[in-house]
């Protein structure tokens, strides 16, 4: 591996490369309002260009990465106390960084299309490429503070483009807008999903900030590789019992940004904004923010349970809290209406998977396997889950409505759109064999079930179940939009002459290269698998320490494979419920859905259990409705009575009006013993002149 270097030429292509990448959106962001000033259109051309710049600047680590060297520079930043910033483009964040630049690549091309004639491009392009250059500071930032800098330049372009459409107009809004969930309205305006999700990611940035300054109290320092070549500040923390706490403090910012439980109803109503942003949280920013600082932090903490300074609760954390959100987001994505809610609540368990691999890898045997397990589904979720909303957003932008009951009977209209949301779709649902989705989840099933861990069955159960709800709720989707009898709204379009029609190519285009990259990549997924595995083993092993032993759970008694030649290597336990799985959830999608076999709705009205689940479900199992009650509706209820009551009755009536009218009685009286006549006041002098004497007498 390449060796550390303080200081580099600026003009080494391959350093110089490692700064531009997140500069380069930065430097365009702040130029893009000039060029709007020029003409709207050349901003789009614009922007895909600097996007592609910095792309590329992505790709020319990558041959080194893939060689196994890193570029470490850094330069001086906070003299006073020696703090620097730099970069690490080490295997883990060029191969991040990557997938971030050339998806949002793609998104931005889409966006040409999309936001095509909005009176408001220019702000969107500036936030857009400022959301870039935020996250890929993320990815490349060598140090803990530098990484926060790009955690809020995140937040802020966040919020700012899910209020993108902040006249709240009520095609705006997601939800409906006559559903009550315990009392309260489950229909949101622009403006107010921005506010919420900058709120509620906050809460994890509160304590992301305060596991930092918590390990720089005792280290002294931020940087990543520094904090692994000295250990003696995890020692001091471990018997202190602040080391665990302050990683799980880290952990709560990854919570927010990822959306995970508890603080993941922030990402349903993010869909107010334009869809290319969707695509672009879902896919290449924001939430995989949350992953990618695990992916980064993981490997100290498990280090450190190397060294002798057990850390085991950290993984436990981040495993259940995968977990249980995986199983949470994927069961409401079977009842929801709404085309990208559904796509959203699928990110957020798609997140939980990779979070359970990542917890998982830091309580087995092998911490590589689930490592790479859950870096290669960031991955390729990436690629589909960017098709998936792109997709979603041409059918919003013909049909203009996002409820999939609004659609219906669309294949014929939309045969590359139909084509291309299966083939994304199938790697969402793990399509067997022919998908990156299938071998990044099977990877994640073999991790969980070799772990070796006493969570080990429990948590193989979670994933398993929630592979078939995912296969599930994706027929489902497709079913609703493309099969069956046209909607009444899809005939009243017809009627008024504005018939289904084809998106533009320049939308169609960037999700069909993804849906076909997930098909491609997939049909030769184990071998990619494989290569990744092999390229993290050897820089855990340089970088940290961690070295990879002899794995298990894939032969025989005698050592042999159990499986077919082209597929050893693989878990046959792992394999089998990936198929089932896969083969429960399309079925029962396909009768319900796609062959019509049976009525959604007459089935879930035929029985009270399953009219009251799928109550509870759509209801987003109260957990939203809860949070307002407790964190909202509540303390303004306080606030409201401390105000009515103590404010206006006790201050303002009360003390208030009581001191104004005892300093007025005051006055009243000091005033009555001012008559002007002389002799009064001599006699009251001498009067008090002879009450002192007399005192003094005593």
């Amino acid at each position: 591996m390449a060796a550390e270097s303080a200081i580099l030429p600026m003009f080494d292509p391959i350093p110089a490369g490692a700064w531009l990448v997140w500069a380069i959106p930065f430097a365009a962001a702040l130029i893009m309002p000039a060029i709007g000033r020029l003409s709207h259109r050349v901003t789009g051309f614009a922007a895909v260009g600097f996007a592609l710049m910095s792309a590329l600047s992505a790709f020319s680590l990558l041959p080194m990465a893939l060689a196994g060297g890193e570029v470490h520079e850094q330069i001086m930043w906070i003299e006073a106390i020696g703090l620097k910033a730099g970069v690490l483009a080490d295997p883990l964040s060029v191969i991040m960084a990557n997938v971030v630049a050339w998806i949002s690549f793609l998104i931005m091309i889409y966006s040409t299309g999309y936001m095509k004639g909005d009176r408001n491009v220019v702000r969107f392009w500036f936030w857009m490429l400022f959301f870039i250059g935020s996250m890929q500071l993320i990815v490349l930032s060598d140090n803990l503070l530098q990484v926060f800098f790009g955690w809020e330049g995140v937040g802020l372009a966040s919020y700012a483009l899910i209020s993108f459409w902040y006249q709240d107009k009520k095609k705006d809004h997601v939800g409906q807008s006559n559903r009550r969930v315990l009392g309260l309205m489950d229909y949101y305006a622009p403006t107010h999903a921005g506010m919420k999700a900058f709120i509620m990611t906050k809460v994890g940035d509160v304590m992301m900030i305060a596991g930092m300054l918590l390990i720089f109290l005792f280290a002294g320092t931020f940087g990543f590789r520094e904090l692994v070549g000295d250990t003696a500040w995890a020692v001091e923390m471990s018997a202190q019992g602040l080391l665990v706490p302050a990683f799980v403090l880290l952990f709560g910012g990854a919570i927010g940004k990822s959306a995970q439980f508890p603080l993941n109803e922030w990402l349903l109503e993010a869909m107010t904004g334009p869809t290319a942003v969707s695509a672009l949280i879902h896919a290449a920013t924001m939430v995989k923010a949350g992953v990618f600082l695990v992916a980064r932090i993981g490997p100290i903490v498990f280090a450190l349970g190397a060294a002798g300074i057990l850390a085991d609760q950290f993984f436990e954390i981040v495993a259940w809290v995968g977990a249980i959100t995986a199983l949470l987001l994927a069961t409401q994505g079977m009842t929801n209406p709404e085309i990208k809610k559904v796509l959203a609540y699928s990110t957020g368990s798609q997140i939980g998977y990779m979070m359970m691999a990542l917890g998982v890898a830091g309580l087995s045997h092998q911490y590589v396997d689930g490592y790479t397990a859950g870096f290669f589904h960031l991955i390729s979720h990436a690629m589909f889950k960017a098709s998936l909303f792109m997709a979603a957003g041409s059918l919003l932008h013909v049909v203009g409505s996002r409820f999939m009951t609004d659609m219906g009977g669309l294949r014929k209209h939309m045969k590359k759109t139909y084509m291309f949301m299966w083939a994304a779709g199938l790697g969402l649902m793990g399509a067997p064999f022919i998908t990156t989705g299938f071998w990044s989840k099977d990877a994640i099933f073999a991790a969980v079930y070799e772990s070796g861990t006493e969570w080990a069955l429990p948590l193989y159960a979670i994933a398993v179940l929630t592979a078939v709800i995912t296969a599930f709720y994706t027929t489902r989707m497709i079913g609703m939009v493309f099969f069956g009898p046209k909607s009444k709204h899809v005939q009243k379009m017809e009627s008024e002459g504005h018939p289904p029609h084809e998106a533009s190519v320049s939308m169609w285009v960037p999700y069909g290269i993804l849906a076909a990259l997930t098909i491609g990549i997939g049909l030769i997924g184990l071998s990619a698998e494989e290569g990744l595995h092999h390229l993290f083993e050897v820089y855990l092993d340089e970088s940290f320490g961690i070295h990879y032993g002899v794995s298990y759970g894939t032969a025989g008694e005698d050592g042999s494979s159990i499986l077919p030649e082209f597929l050893q290597g693989l878990n046959p336990v792992a394999l089998g419920s990936s198929l089932a799985a896969f083969a429960v959830g399309i079925g029962l999608g396909y009768i319900f859905y796609i062959g019509r076999l049976v009525d959604p709705v007459r089935f879930v009205n035929s029985n009270l259990f399953f009219y009251a689940i799928h109550k509870v479900i759509l209801n987003r199992w109260y957990l939203n409705a809860i949070i307002y009650w407790c964190f909202v509706v509540a303390p303004l209820w306080l606030a409201r009575g401390v105000f009515r009551y103590f404010e206006r009755t006790a201050i303002d009536y009360g003390m208030n009006d009581g001191l104004q009218k005892a300093a007025g009685w005051g006055a009243r009286v000091v005033q009555g013993t001012q008559t002007g006549v002389s002799q009064s006041y001599l006699f009251v002098f001498g009067a008090g002149l002879l009450f002192v004497v007399l005192i003094l007498l005593m």
